[in-house]
């Protein structure tokens, strides 16, 4: 049976695998970054704003970036965040400060 016959053309199929191809890198994991061990004040320093809804955080890891979660515990709670914005300082290179955004609390 010819491909023309089948009722896709091979012109359709192939722009949806072009499609498919272009779109893959846009789909990108975010990691989770877990500070409920680390000491505030020493590891980390986070400033609310807005009540606990948003905040400025900052540390010193490697490897956050925007979209990641970051994870705080504060009196018994769990606060997770979304990396809003992030700039990393130029000295010491794994230094930076964020804009986070409240996702979710939980009870630890």
């Amino acid at each position: 049976m010819p491909f023309g016959r089948s009722g896709i053309s091979i012109s359709v199929i192939y722009d949806l695998v072009v499609q498919f191809i272009f779109t893959i890198p846009t789909f990108q994991k975010h990691k989770i970054h877990d500070f409920r061990e680390l000491v505030y004040g020493r590891d980390y320093i986070f400033e609310p704003i807005e009540g606990l809804k948003k905040g400025y955080m900052t540390a010193q890891c490697k490897g956050v970036k925007r979209g990641d979660w970051i994870i705080l515990e504060d009196n018994g709670r769990s606060y997770r965040y979304q990396v809003e914005q992030i700039d990393y300082y130029s000295e010491p290179s794994d230094m930076w400060i964020a804009l986070l955004n409240q996702a979710m609390v939980e009870e630890t």
